[in-house]
């Protein structure tokens, strides 16, 4: 009964819920229409997903369709469009998974960086302590509070020549000290 009805006929009965009407309308343009996908996504399974999603989206807004003419041009049109839309949507998508590689790679080194640097303070620190009493307060003096060596000498009763001389050995022994221990924590970090 359906296959004599040309197409525009068959589309004004699945307007009116005629599943037979559909079904034929299915049997015709279904093997076209996967040649067309196939053509534009060079992938049998992909091609068969873009059919599927034309001809679901033909019965699920059938009372909303306005095929005028040209059903053919109507579902290749389709098959067109779903397929762009495929194709963006996969673009986007290596895009953010590019950029959350790019991101993961970048965030590594840092949080690499980070964990040496508290080593190595951890190890300043403990070799800081080391030092003899008067020798670790005009360092930290110096270091950590940025006092010049006059500020220093003034504030603790020292000449500036013996303040002079305290950060100078602590430096030598911190270099001492310390050398062996950075090259092993940038050689095994």
């Amino acid at each position: 009964m359906y296959t004599g009805l040309n197409d525009m006929d068959l589309v004004a009965l699945v307007q009116t819920d005629d599943y037979d009407a559909y079904t034929e309308l299915y049997r015709r343009y279904a093997i076209p229409l996967l040649h067309h996908a196939f053509q534009k996504t060079k992938d049998r399974e992909d091609a068969k997903d873009v059919v599927q999603e034309v001809f679901t989206m033909l019965w699920t807004k059938r009372r909303d369709l306005a095929i005028n003419r040209n059903l053919s041009g109507f579902l290749y049109k389709s098959v067109l469009n779903i397929t762009l839309n495929q194709l963006m949507h996969q673009e986007v998508k290596e895009k953010y998974m590019m950029s959350m590689e790019l991101y993961a790679s970048e965030q590594i080194p840092v949080a690499d960086h980070l964990i040496r640097e508290k080593q190595l303070t951890a190890l300043i620190e403990h070799e800081v302590a080391r030092l003899s009493p008067k020798m670790r307060e005009v360092f930290e003096l110096s270091r950590k509070e940025y006092l010049t060596h006059q500020e220093i000498a003034q504030r603790l009763g020292l000449s500036e020549q013996t303040v002079s001389k305290h950060i100078t050995n602590a430096l030598k022994i911190l270099r001492k000290r310390l050398g062996i221990i950075v090259y092993l924590i940038m050689l095994f970090n």
